[in-house]
Parts: structure tokens; C-alpha cells; sequence
């Protein structure tokens, strides 16, 4: 598996080598800009920042077809920043994200 990924990485431009090495580092750091988790705010899911709009709910509206545009309009005091954060953030935990989907659908 390791060669394969090596062998998809040197494909990679220098601009997506770039952001691979950026999803890597904030991984491996645990760090993820714009994104929070806070015990007692929803449930403790992460959510973008000084809000409580959790990653999970944006990626259910995005499989829904809701626009990012829409999603902009629907919550004004989010920026296109704060999407591409919890885009990233819910691709690096996929797992994560689909369990608190789930959870929702079940409550």
C-alpha cells in the first residue's frame, strides 16, 4: 500500500504536492484552522469555529445537493474559508463524520 501511495504522490503537481504535505501536517498535529470541538457544544462534534454549525450537518447539506453557494447564503456569518475547512476536515475523518451523520439519522 505504501508503494502505491508513493507512486500517487510523485504524480502529484507541485501545488497538489503542496496541499497533501498541508492535510498531512495538520493530521499528524491534530490541528485543524477554523474547525473546534468543544465538550457540551453539540454534542462535542466539531463545528466550525465560534459557532454551532457542526462539519458533519455541511456535508450531509452537500450530499443533499445544497450548493456552497446556498450554504454561504443559508448561514451569512460563514466564509468560503470555513467550508474549505470543514471539507478538509471531514476527509481526513471520514469515519468520524459519517458516525455523527448516522447518529443524526437515527435521533
Amino acid at each position: 500500500m505504501l508503494q502505491e501511495l508513493e507512486t500517487q504522490l510523485l504524480a502529484l503537481t507541485p501545488t497538489e504536492k503542496s496541499e497533501a504535505i498541508r492535510l498531512l501536517t495538520q493530521s499528524l498535529s491534530n490541528s485543524w484552522p477554523g474547525i473546534t470541538k468543544t465538550p457540551g457544544v453539540c454534542g462535542g462534534d466539531a463545528c466550525i469555529a465560534k459557532t454551532r454549525i457542526p462539519v458533519w450537518g455541511l456535508v450531509e447539506s452537500r450530499r443533499l445537493g445544497i450548493t456552497e453557494s446556498e450554504l454561504l447564503n443559508d448561514y451569512p456569518h460563514i466564509s468560503a474559508a470555513d467550508l474549505v475547512n470543514a471539507w478538509s476536515y471531514a476527509n481526513a475523518h471520514l469515519d468520524e463524520i459519517e458516525a455523527a451523520i448516522k447518529k443524526n439519522e437515527e435521533a
